[in-house]
């Protein structure tokens, strides 16, 4: 008799041990339980701990609380002003409700996904490219807006949605750089024409006042050959003013110029005499007439 009932309740209590090990859940902090009995969902999600199901009847699924990160595969789009780019993202969310996790959508993580990669693709299509290089705050919070619509009725909340990268086609790429070095060496010449502009009307200051005092422009030369002789040279520029120059050019003109040539004689034509064609008196005619008389 006591043979059977100490084979009674060892037989109990492997029964009762194998129970609790067959109904014995453990949650994890970072997670929440939900429980379906028969297919249904219990109200009731089990919190951290220990808890226990009924075995057979009952099945928990475990659905995680933490922030996942999700990086969105690069994709390819063409701009509203009409430029091909790869775009990449990444994605940071949550699930606020366990059982419109697990009840409403088959696989979150996986919607989650699709729909980031849809959204991604429409923010590049009504985008230009100076929005996705220059304005990327907006375009995140137009995407986070675009991914957490539908994602609220999963139980899934969108933390965080930032673009990673943007890649430009190579021959974009040069025509940007061109672009940059001809804003850079606009920018440059208009601050050397600045500096231009200021510097003569510092000049034109400059004159007026040494014009006023003829001795500030000899103080101005000394200190121009001071600056020049102080450097390792052996060749000293003295200026020397133009109109000396000018003076003496004419003056050396002056002294060594000779008197100007008489023109030479212009020859006059001889005229050929020819001989007259009238006819001479004969002497002898003469001579015998006056005989006569």
């Amino acid at each position: 008799m006591v043979e059977e009932l100490v084979a009674a309740g060892v037989t109990l209590v492997t029964a009762g041990a194998v129970y609790v090990m067959a109904a014995a859940r453990v949650v994890k902090q970072y997670e929440r339980g939900v429980v379906f009995r028969l297919g249904k969902l219990r109200p009731d999600v089990r919190g951290p701990g220990f808890t226990m199901i009924v075995p057979g009847v009952d099945k928990l699924r475990k659905v995680n609380m933490q922030i996942v990160t999700m990086p969105v595969p690069g994709q390819e789009g063409i701009t509203r002003d009409n430029v091909t780019v790869r775009v990449d993202a990444v994605v940071y969310f949550k699930v606020t409700s366990p059982a419109e996790a697990v009840v409403r959508v088959e696989d979150y993580r996986f919607a989650v996904a699709q729909m980031a990669q849809t959204s991604l693709r429409s923010i590049i299509g009504k985008s230009e490219l100076d929005d996705l290089l220059s304005n990327r705050e907006k375009l995140n919070q137009g995407l986070e807006l675009m991914i957490d619509s539908p994602a609220v009725e999963w139980g899934v909340t969108i933390d965080r949605v930032e673009i990673k990268d943007v890649s430009l086609p190579e021959t974009m790429k040069r025509s940007m750089a061109r672009q940059a070095e001809a804003d850079r060496e606009r920018r440059a010449r208009v601050i050397n024409a600045d500096a231009e502009l200021q510097a003569s009307k510092k000049l034109a200051e400059a004159a007026k006042e040494m014009s006023e005092q003829p001795a500030a422009l000899q103080l101005r030369l000394l200190q121009t050959v001071v600056a020049v002789a102080a450097e390792k040279n052996s060749t000293l520029v003295l200026p020397f003013p133009v109109e000396l120059l000018r003076f003496l050019e004419k003056a050396q003109q002056g002294v060594g110029a000779a008197p100007p040539a008489a023109p030479p004689a212009v020859p006059q034509p001889v005229q050929e005499q020819r001989p007259s064609l009238e006819p001479r008196p004969d002497r002898d005619s003469e001579g015998s007439n006056s005989g006569q008389d």
